[in-house]
């Protein structure tokens, strides 16, 4: 009967081994996930941020290549016939 005892005694200690292992498992996973969305919310922040920084890049070009430097005036003559272009367009839309 004392190794009958012996044995459970064992096997609660294992388990509450096993239970205290997988409640530390748990934190971690929690911590894990925490660091997780942390992380996904950054990078969408910063995907954002470049987002914009190109968009703004892109602005600046086209106020650049408009100001009419030098090494741009084909650029610039090509970037306004392209927008009188569109002004005809959007007038004859609004005159039909």
């Amino acid at each position: 009967m004392s190794e009958i005892a012996e044995i459970i005694d064992s096997l609660e200690g294992r388990i509450g081994k096993l239970f205290t292992k997988i409640e530390g498992l748990e934190r971690q996973s929690a911590s894990a996930k925490s660091e997780l969305e942390n992380a996904a919310t950054l990078i969408k922040k910063q995907a954002d941020e470049i987002a914009q920084l190109k968009s703004d890049c892109e602005s600046l070009r086209m106020a650049n290549s408009l100001l009419g430097g030098e090494e741009n005036k084909r650029d610039t003559k090509l970037k306004i016939n392209s927008l009188i272009r569109e002004i005809d367009y959007c007038i004859a839309q609004l005159s039909d």
